[in-house]
């Protein structure tokens, strides 16, 4: 099993998707323009970056020196959608890809070697893109969930069917040991992973019908230290603030991706 530097520069044994699993452990944004999707979140969440080692169309965005996010900007390239895709952690990729499929989702790529892991992208029964992780992660597991995403949430036409499509490939509430625990709380279903919140599912009330209107997403919530200034500076770089109060706001970068700020302060 590989090791990590922290950005401290002390190292920390690499946690294998075999202990974490079912958990979120990655976010990455697939972009048309590389330059130009580095200086917009660098303006606004104050990331730096590094090239990653799958190529010069690839980056890792870091905060404080520890790895938060990936880039790829491959969209035009790939004619992929613009948008922010959680990954999961999976003791086999296989395995979880043959589970999506079993259950009417859909595999839209992989299951493909990326060291140090494999990985696949797919898109659950009602079109919600995400994708799972499959051996050594890719940063400190306990540092990335320090400095990355506060969590991540399902905007869904029937949150009680996806929890149930995601538990059954992910072994949610399975009982395993470092397995993720299922709630049920104020009308959405809440992820939890050794006690945080990491992951929410909603479409409104649980007993309500589905709703044919909402376009089902994995919506990134990041969360930063001043959520107005990240609106502004949203604005002043070309994205779109979409809604906005005084604890997080939905924005919009100049390509199209849609992610959510969340102050420290309410998390």
């Amino acid at each position: 099993m590989n090791s990590h530097t922290t950005s401290s520069g002390g190292t920390t044994e690499a946690v294998s998707t075999h202990n974490v699993f079912g958990a979120p452990c990655w976010v990455s944004l697939t972009s048309r323009d590389l330059p130009a999707t580095e200086e917009f979140y660098r303006a606004v969440l104050g990331w730096t970056w590094r090239r990653a080692t799958l190529g010069e169309h690839f980056r890792v965005a870091l905060l404080d020196g520890a790895p938060v996010a990936g880039i790829a900007g491959v969209a035009a390239m790939w004619q992929m959608t613009v948008a922010w895709t959680p990954y999961f952690a999976v003791p086999s990729a296989d395995v979880a890809a043959a589970r999506a499929r079993e259950r009417g989702g859909t595999v839209a790529v992989g299951p493909i070697a990326l060291p140090p892991g494999r990985a696949a992208l797919l898109a659950d029964r009602d079109g919600a893109t995400f994708g799972i992780w499959e051996g050594g992660l890719i940063t400190d597991w306990e540092l990335w969930r320090s400095y990355a995403p506060a969590f991540i949430r399902l905007h869904t036409r029937d949150a009680f069917d996806s929890a149930i499509f995601y538990g059954e490939i992910l072994d949610w509430a399975s009982g395993q040991d470092g397995c993720c625990e299922v709630d049920y709380e104020g009308g959405e279903v809440v992820l939890r992973s050794r006690g945080d919140a990491v992951a929410r599912i909603e479409s409104g009330a649980l007993e309500a019908a589905p709703d044919p209107a909402i376009r089902p997403h994995w919506q990134i919530h990041f969360r930063v230290a001043d959520v107005e200034a990240c609106a502004r500076a949203t604005e002043k770089n070309g994205g779109t603030v979409l809604s906005e109060r005084a604890d997080e706001a939905v924005l919009r970068d100049p390509d199209g991706a849609q992610f959510t700020v969340t102050s420290r302060r309410e998390r």
